[in-house]
């Protein structure tokens, strides 16, 4: 689960690796007999690609006081590790003008986006959306999945059983960080199928609020809110107080029972099933406590759990625990790549049909990658050493598919945008 000091694993997985900068006043450039200002600059970015051009030479200062040279340089790192070298421009649709469509051909992929230049002549917007796979293959994205440090799971599958495109370790118990919050979902949007509750039901924020990421940590005291508000702010920006209200309305032993229904292999792994604040205070708090949650069976840890407010902890205290290497990653929620599509199937059979709107609010997924869908639902979830993706994805034949990648290391932090980037490829594919 991401910490609160960013977005707690609603990472939108928008493959943009350089944000869409605020442009500089521009001023029409100026055509050579050879080649205009933007073509020149659009081959320099191939070369800056490649190591073989500085980002200082090429890049505005606006463009640089956002993406510094030594992140871009890393980004560069990560996306020539994935498809190969650049090779050349592809296509400059308006290599006249001070902006336009680019396409860079590189050895496995055709990265697209935009590129411009400001007055001054240097390249103040570079956005690449999307990376079209050339000579791709499983077989090289499994070998990319397999050299990440640390412990991966990936599935890319049906969800009717069949044969899998891509399987790795799939009954492997991963750490999910925010992508637990399926099983909540899945809980709510049954009782909603089964009339106990609707969508429409007003709740009471509790006092007690949750750290961040979200917003309803700053929301105020007993303000009114729908269960339709709180799922929608749990899955799509993996709001933590939403997350924890929800917990709260339905009880642990409903989403205990959910994990067991449908079809969790190991669901003793997550009882007591923590809330968000419940695993914050346990990692921030003392080592006796969490040392003593670790070694105790369900009932000793769940006592735990009701005493958790003491001592209390502050903002601070609870962010310096989880801003550095990972920490106690055996204290977390756990699924496998197999158990979270046993879930997918659970809720296509049980779960109000709105809940999938729900999960297509954040689709995880760029424009490029949701093409050939009909629909795209997601979750991920991420904190030190743990990086989750999961989609449910329905083709235009009415076949739903599942995707889950999962990324744990005790060891180290994982790369986002490695993970991120072979993502793009799978969906690609």
């Amino acid at each position: 689960m991401k910490h609160f000091a960013k977005p707690l694993a609603a990472i939108a997985l928008l493959i943009t690796p350089l944000p869409a900068l605020a442009q500089a006043e521009e001023a029409p450039v100026a055509q050579s007999a050879e080649q205009t200002v933007l073509e020149m600059r659009a081959d320099e970015v191939v070369a800056l690609f490649n190591g073989n051009a500085e980002p200082e030479d090429i890049f505005s200062a606006a463009f640089l006081a956002q993406v510094s040279a030594d992140q871009f340089r890393t980004i560069a790192k990560q996306i020539t590790g994935q498809f190969g070298s650049a090779l050349a421009v592809e296509t400059l649709d308006n290599p006249a003008g001070p902006r336009s469509a680019i396409a860079i051909r590189m050895e496995r992929a055709i990265a697209k986006g935009t590129i411009g230049v400001g007055a001054d002549g240097k390249v103040n917007e570079l956005l690449l959306q999307t990376f079209d796979p050339v000579d791709d293959s499983v077989a090289k994205i499994e070998t990319d999945l397999e050299a990440l440090p640390g412990e991966v799971s990936w599935w890319f599958a049906p969800l009717d059983g069949s044969a899998p495109v891509l399987s790795g370790n799939p009954e492997d118990q991963m750490a999910l960080g925010s992508t637990f919050k399926l099983y909540v979902l899945a809980t709510l949007a049954r009782e909603v199928a089964e009339g106990k509750r609707a969508w429409n039901d007003t709740v009471t924020l509790p006092d007690t609020r949750s750290f961040p990421s979200g917003m309803m940590q700053d929301w105020p005291g007993n303000a009114p809110v729908t269960l339709m508000t709180l799922a929608n702010l749990m899955i799509s920006i993996s709001d933590n107080t939403a997350t924890d209200a929800l917990i709260d309305v339905l009880g642990r032993d409903a989403i205990e029972a959910t994990l067991v229904e449908s079809g969790h292999s190991d669901p003793a792994l997550n009882m007591p099933f923590m809330k968000t604040r419940d695993m914050f205070l346990l990692k921030a708090g003392t080592d006796d406590r969490l040392n003593a949650y670790r070694e105790g069976d369900t009932g000793e840890r769940l006592s735990i759990l009701e005493s958790i407010e003491t001592p209390v902890l502050s903002l601070d205290e609870v962010s310096a625990a989880f801003a550095g290497d990972p920490i106690a990653l055996d204290v977390e929620w756990f699924a496998s790549a197999a158990d979270l599509s046993a879930l997918f199937r659970f809720m296509r059979e049980t779960a109000d049909p709105r809940a999938f709107e729900v999960m297509a609010i954040n689709s995880g997924a760029n424009e490029g990658a949701r093409e050939g869908w009909d629909y795209i639902g997601y979750k991920g979830g991420s904190e030190p050493g743990v990086l989750n993706f999961t989609w449910l994805l329905t083709d235009e034949a009415g076949r739903d598919h599942v995707l889950v990648l999962s990324w744990n290391n005790p060891e180290a932090n994982v790369d986002l945008s490695a993970l991120n980037l072979i993502a793009m490829r799978i969906l690609a594919l």
